[in-house]
């Protein structure tokens, strides 16, 4: 065995490190004593994660997404109510049918970058039809959400310049700010006091951006909007949100947490820069995209590093975005499906003793637990009754506030839904998380 001097915790001893199955076989294979030792560190860290009950299983899926899947292990098909599938069209028949003809017609890929020789007229299809969506004057298509965020601040804001970010804001929105020079304020979790107060302070600055979520997939939180727009307006900033988990099924016509805010307080909400996802109620495959002014698209195409530096959209996924896209804007019934259904999951949850975090209008609905070990126990318990959730814990969530996201969809029927809340009742009960 090479020895070398690794910090490993006291409690690694049990699960007897260096026997782990071809584990000495592997640390001989290294080539270098770095090698080795990183081998050793990293075994030490995943034993770490594994003990602290926080280690994230992959669970393998064997059909398409949808409210029933195949799971592999299972004999029966498992409802599924952790999927971002807001609307159910990641398997819709036409948004299937939308990708095979994309295929043939546009092959599977550009294998190339936008201004080279990746621009197909699907992408400016999508892109026209995004920004009408929207109602803003131009989109940018981006491989991911990720990538628009983290090629959107470094563009648009310098070291004269500064932006407000909520305390809670999604990875890429933090990653996307740490790549420009702008002056970082953060404020506490949708606290307008707090933003304004930073705003008064940031006033020696040129230009200021307020970012946030428009809804925190965590939590399902809705942003208070309106009252960002307002403290935007009196203080002569831009507004920037992220409508990843908004977009499609959020607000009366899917439009998200703009129109949501414009119905519930009558007031004309409007942000400057929408950025969004197609993976998740939009087709469900991948891709992200910007909307915003001419002005602003423009610079991003001309600047944005994962714009330049990454392959365009492949055809079969703008296909099946665009197709998902057609659905949402002449079914206007979709939103309120996927609202009844928030509706009918939480009241029967609350009904049952469990406590749900988030936005009551909102198809999130985190089902609170606390400790990280029981999140996983009783998701593991969901799945031998047929119900696919997930345990969330630490570092996805905050230390002590594990939980089970549930996400509704406006695919699943009520006799799903109560199925779902079954279950969750019988294991609560066996957990003594209710009574």
């Amino acid at each position: 065995m090479y020895k070398t001097i690794v910090r490993v915790p006291t409690f690694i001893k049990k699960y007897e490190l260096l026997k782990l199955p071809n584990f000495q076989t592997q640390l001989k294979a290294s080539k270098t004593k770095a090698a080795r030792a990183s081998r050793v560190k990293l075994q030490a860290e995943l034993a770490s994660i594994e003990e602290a009950g926080t280690f994230k299983k992959e669970r393998i899926i064997k059909s398409r997404q949808g409210p029933s899947i195949d799971v592999h292990g299972s004999q029966i098909q498992i409802l599924n109510f952790c999927a971002n599938n807001y609307l159910g069209l990641s398997s819709h028949p036409e948004v299937i049918e939308a990708g095979k003809k994309a295929l043939d017609s546009h092959g599977a890929g550009l294998s190339s970058v936008r201004f080279i020789c990746g621009t197909m007229d699907i992408h400016k299809e999508l892109e026209d039809k995004l920004a009408r969506f929207h109602g803003k004057e131009d989109c940018i298509l981006y491989i991911s959400c990720f990538d628009a965020n983290t090629g959107l601040f470094e563009q648009l804001l310098n070291e004269h310049d500064a932006v407000l970010s909520d305390e809670l804001n999604h990875a890429s929105i933090i990653d996307g700010i740490r790549l420009c020079k702008a002056k970082r304020y953060r404020y506490k979790h949708v606290d307008m006091e707090d933003l304004e107060k930073q705003l008064q302070e940031s006033q020696k600055y040129e230009h200021r951006l307020i970012a946030t979520d428009g809804v925190f997939s965590m939590d399902g939180k809705v942003t208070p909007l309106d009252q960002i727009c307002d403290l935007a307006l009196k203080h002569n900033a831009l507004v920037y949100i992220d409508e990843c988990h908004a977009t499609g099924f959020f607000g009366e016509t899917g439009r998200g947490t703009e129109e949501y805010f414009q119905k519930k307080t009558g007031k004309d909400i409007h942000v400057d820069i929408i950025c969004s996802t197609l993976g998740k109620a939009v087709g469900g495959a991948s891709g992200g995209y910007t909307c915003g002014s001419k002005e602003l698209v423009s610079m991003l195409r001309q600047r944005s590093r994962p714009y330049l530096f990454s392959n365009s959209c492949p055809p079969p996924i703008v296909a099946c975005a665009s197709k998902a896209l057609d659905i949402i804007m002449s079914d206007p019934s979709l939103p309120g499906k996927v609202h009844s259904n928030t509706v009918l999951f939480r009241n029967k949850m609350a009904e049952a003793g469990f406590s749900l975090s988030g936005d009551p209008d909102h198809p999130i609905c985190p089902v609170m637990l606390g400790d990280a070990k029981l999140a996983s126990a009783f998701a593991d318990e969901m799945l031998e009754r047929g119900i696919y959730v997930i345990g969330f814990s630490y570092p996805v969530v905050p230390k002590g506030k594990a939980r089970i996201r549930v996400q509704i969809s406006a695919a699943h029927t009520e006799e799903e839904i109560t199925r779902c809340v079954d279950a969750f009742v019988a294991i609560g009960r066996k957990f003594n998380v209710i009574q």
